[in-house]
Formats: structure tokens, C-alpha cells, sequence
């Protein structure tokens, strides 16, 4: 061996090329190096065995064939031998995460954020039984401290709830992220606040809420609405059990740790039909149309109530909204729909609307022509809407008349 060869492990050369020096990582290299897994080569091979199909008596084979001493000898080469050590090494440092329902992916693809991580833990399962914890945030922090300089750590930030009203969030961190997790979810259910629902699917009425530069407008909809809002509030509201909600944030809509506590605290200032009654000493009644606009008294004061002229009735508007009037932008009309060409936008509104929503259109041909044609039915009778095997039958009976 000459004095300028140097025995390194297989551990020393990997290492050379899966990381980075701290001087490198200072200017910015290595930033992939996480990404690069090493790979153990010996893998798939086997002493004695190799390219060359040699025979070796003692290593890879008997020494005695019977009576007879085996000899080393070469055989025909494998040729498979290269390709199966080369799928072995291709499929090192690939481990399979598994495939991910559509229903348990989060706001974007396989990360995190809006995820399902199941309900905390306890002692008596049936404790939190119904309850579902989601993912807000999960990010890396770093804290720089005197003894141990730059620390990192994982943050999570999620929300749990039965869906029935009872929900709470929390904050969690540690070194790993499993942990930051499990720390997080149980803090949340530690930290439980009931929610008063209307009808159990929506908000008893508007409000506007603030934390810190996030303001949140929400507004109270029907049954059947759906969620209109942020994709964190849509995924709260999912926890808490709201299933009819509008809001719009305004500010910083990625801080989603303010948002969560802006929005919590709009529904813990809520004010029951109840509460209302009591406090203005009145009836609260409700109007809606799908009851024909039948006036139904919801709240009642616990007390004699007001003899007040109906002029002087408060807005119930204002009451909920503390005296704030949101504020509506006014739509400004396009350019052709006023002046010179509002008489043409009109014609072609004319011509158009009629057939622009499918539902309509279907209707309108089914009672022009009796049933779903093409308007080319008379010219090519194949011209036919109906279910599969239909038109045969019809061809049929017609072949036979």
C-alpha cells in the first residue's frame, strides 16, 4: 500500500456528500442537503458473490461435492445479477408515506394546516367522546438563547371540538413535532368554551369582532347557505358545529392565531333572544320568508314589558351592532348599462337570459316540445336527449309500426 492512500469508512464519504461545513451553511450552500438520505451499498450483495460468476469452495459454496473436492471455477455470468442490485439501491432512501383519503387532506395537498389529528387524550375514552381536533398552524420557530445559541422548535396551533357548541384552541411547542401536536391538542381540551347556537346551525346574529390589525365581519344566513368565509374559520366552524355562516377579515388574514381569537370572541359576546328581551324590555320577534314573513316571537323579557308606540321601537340592527353601522360599498353600474347603451344592453339581456341558466333552458324546451330535443330533432331524428338504450327501444317501435 503506498503512503498516500487513506482508508475511509463508507459512514466519512457519505457524510461528504450528504452534508455541508458550518463555514458553507454560512454562505448559504447545502440548503438540499437534508433532502440527499445515504444509502447502505452493501445491500443486495452477498460475500462471495459478484459480477464475475466465480465458484469459491468454503465461501459460497460446499467444499466436498459428494467424494469429489469442488474447485474454484468460473460459471456463465448472471445478467440479471447488475439489475437487481440496481433496483435494490433505487428504491433505498423512497419510503412510502401511504395514500391520504380526499377527506382527511388539509387546505393544501398532504400539509398539516386544516387536517384532522383526532380527538385528545384521556384516561376514559368516552371523556371526549364525538370531539375532533384540526390543525390552524404549523410552522418552525427559532429562539435565540445565550447558552445554546439558535434553538429550533416546532409550533402547532389547533382547535378541538364536538361539533354540539363546546370547542377550544391552543397553542403547543417542542423539539418534535408529534409532540408539539399531542401537547396542543390536549391543552385545547383543557381550555373548553361553550358556544350558543341558533337552531344549531348558525350565529343568533351579525357582529363585528377585532384582535390585534384582524377585523371580522359576520353575518347571520339561512339554513342550507353553507360556509362563506376564511378556510381557517370554515374549518373552526366545522369544529364548533356552525353550518350556515358569511364573515369577511379584514387586515392580517394570516395571522390565524388572532384570527381564532378574534372570532371566538365575537361568539362568546353573542346575545340570546333572551338576553335581548331583557335588556330592552321588549319582544323579540322574527320575521323570514320561507315562513311567509309570519311574525314569531323568539324572546321574551322575564319582566312587565314596554308600552312603547311602534315609531319608537329600536332597530334591531343597531342593538346587536352596539350603534355601528357596517358600512355598504355602493355598486357603481357598468358603462353599457347606462346612457346610449342602456337600450341595447336591454336587447341583448332580452335574448340572452332566457337561455342562460341550463336548469331553465331544460324546462323551457320540455314545455315547448313536450320533452328534452334538440331543436334539430326534426331534421335528423337521431337527434335525441334520453337514457342510454332509449333511443334503441324507440327506433324499435317505430321500425315495427
Amino acid at each position: 500500500m503506498h503512503d498516500d492512500c487513506i482508508l475511509i469508512t463508507a459512514a466519512e464519504i457519505w457524510k461528504g456528500v450528504t452534508s455541508v461545513s458550518n463555514a458553507g451553511r454560512k454562505r448559504g450552500r447545502g440548503k438540499g442537503a437534508g433532502k440527499r438520505v445515504a444509502k447502505n451499498l452493501n445491500r443486495g450483495q452477498i460475500i462471495g458473490v459478484g459480477r464475475e460468476n466465480m465458484v469459491w469452495p468454503g465461501l459460497n459454496s460446499p467444499i466436498l461435492a459428494g467424494r469429489e473436492l469442488n474447485t474454484q471455477k468460473k460459471l456463465s455470468p448472471d445478467p440479471k445479477y447488475q439489475e437487481n442490485l440496481q433496483r435494490i439501491r433505487d428504491t433505498m432512501g423512497r419510503a412510502s408515506a401511504g395514500r391520504l383519503r380526499p377527506v382527511d387532506r388539509g387546505w393544501s395537498g398532504r400539509k398539516l394546516p386544516g387536517r384532522s389529528i383526532g380527538q385528545p387524550d384521556s384516561l376514559n375514552p368516552s371523556d371526549f367522546a364525538g370531539f375532533d381536533t384540526r390543525v390552524l398552524e404549523f410552522k418552525t420557530v427559532f429562539n435565540m438563547t445565550a447558552t445554546f445559541g439558535r434553538k429550533r422548535s416546532l409550533s402547532a396551533f389547533v382547535i378541538t371540538g364536538n361539533k354540539k357548541g363546546l370547542a377550544g384552541f391552543a397553542l403547543g411547542k417542542a423539539n418534535n413535532g408529534q409532540t408539539a401536536l399531542k401537547s396542543a391538542k390536549n391543552r385545547a381540551a383543557q381550555k373548553l368554551m361553550y358556544i350558543p347556537l341558533y337552531n344549531n346551525h348558525t350565529v343568533y346574529h351579525d357582529f363585528f369582532t377585532q384582535f390585534g390589525k384582524t377585523k371580522i365581519h359576520v353575518r347571520k344566513c339561512a339554513e342550507g347557505h353553507g360556509l362563506v368565509c376564511h378556510r381557517a374559520l370554515k374549518t373552526i366552524c366545522e369544529v364548533i358545529g356552525i353550518k350556515d355562516l358569511y364573515a369577511k377579515v379584514e387586515g392580517s388574514t394570516k395571522n390565524y392565531q388572532n384570527l381564532a381569537k378574534a372570532f371566538f370572541i365575537g361568539l362568546l359576546q353573542q346575545r340570546t333572544f333572551e338576553t335581548l328581551a331583557d335588556d330592552q324590555n321588549l319582544f323579540v320577534v322574527e320575521r323570514r320568508k320561507e315562513m311567509d314573513n309570519y311574525p314569531l316571537v323568539v324572546g321574551k323579557p322575564s319582566g312587565e314589558p314596554l308600552d312603547i308606540p311602534s315609531s319608537k321601537v329600536p332597530d334591531y340592527n343597531l342593538v346587536i351592532m352596539n350603534g355601528k353601522v357596517p358600512l355598504e360599498k355602493r355598486k357603481f353600474p357598468k358603462f353599457y348599462q347606462i346612457g346610449v347603451h342602456e337600450k341595447r344592453w336591454n336587447v341583448h339581456l332580452s335574448k340572452t337570459v332566457p337561455f342562460r341558466n341550463m336548469d331553465s333552458v331544460r324546462t323551457r324546451i320540455r314545455a315547448e316540445y313536450g320533452e328534452l330535443r334538440s331543436f334539430l330533432m326534426d331534421k335528423f331524428p337521431e337527434c335525441r336527449t334520453s337514457r342510454p338504450g332509449e333511443n334503441k327501444k324507440i327506433q324499435e317501435e317505430e321500425e315495427t309500426v
